[in-house]
């Protein structure tokens, strides 16, 4: 079965990672998050001003379908009260804490296993994936060691677009140089993602059932995916070898 299909593209969060609450961890974060702004605010305080921002950042990009460039997101959206060239030198810094104040993100037990049998089953990988940071899913990646599997990366983050915008679907299969009509999608999301894979003309789309996604995005209408998985390594009972 899928013999047609040549590239498979996956999505991160909540797909090939989850999330993890760690409170001392995330007070760690929030705590040096202020001490680089040098702001007289408790940790708490000041993080859930910037979570405040952050939701309405949040919604104005699902509205439109893009990204506000790092440096814009920092100096617009988030710290709008603090000089730009006091936080355009810290944006790597305080990318990487806004991350970790969020939570740790923990690899599924089964993904990298997984992804090594795909890839020498003889199918391109790649990412799709709507990201905060540019170098937050390669530096994720390389941590886990699978960075060298994957052959495209479209990330929003990096290309100003996001899910369910069918162009972040056609990037992907671009830099992949393989056709929509021989791709994959595997997320999590039974509406964006599959709508967005729909749109650029993906010829299946795979959803892995999360809880978490569907406690924080309840579907608003019917999208039905071509497969349901409930474990990451279920895709091998889907995609044999080519």
């Amino acid at each position: 079965m899928n013999r047609n299909i040549d590239a498979i593209f996956l999505d991160t969060g909540n797909t090939m990672r989850t999330v993890s609450q760690d409170p001392s961890f995330q007070y760690a974060a929030r705590k040096e998050i202020v001490k680089l702004l040098g702001s007289k605010d408790s940790p708490d305080v000041f993080c859930a001003r910037l979570e405040e921002r952050y939701r309405t950042y949040k919604k104005w990009t699902k509205e439109n379908q893009v990204q506000a460039p790092e440096n814009e997101l920092w100096t617009r959206w988030m710290l709008p009260d603090f000089p730009a060239e006091k936080i355009t030198p810290l944006i790597g810094k305080l990318s990487r804490l806004w991350i970790d104040q969020g939570g740790r993100w923990v690899i599924r037990p089964d993904v990298k296993s997984t992804v090594i049998e795909l890839s020498k089953r003889g199918y391109i990988l790649g990412i799709i994936a709507n990201s905060t940071f540019e170098t937050e899913i390669p530096d994720w990646l390389e941590e886990h060691d699978i960075r060298q599997y994957f052959k495209a990366l479209a990330l929003s983050a990096k290309l100003g677009i996001r899910k369910p915008n069918p162009e972040i679907f056609l990037e992907a299969a671009r830099l992949a140089g393989s056709a929509p009509s021989r791709c994959a999608y595997v997320g999590d999301n039974p509406v964006r993602d599959i709508q967005g894979a729909r749109s650029a003309g993906y010829q299946m789309v795979v959803i892995l059932l999360e809880s978490d996604t569907l406690k924080k995005e309840p579907p608003k209408v019917k999208a039905l995916p071509d497969a349901i998985i409930y474990k990451f390594h279920e895709l091998l009972d889907i995609f044999p070898h080519r």
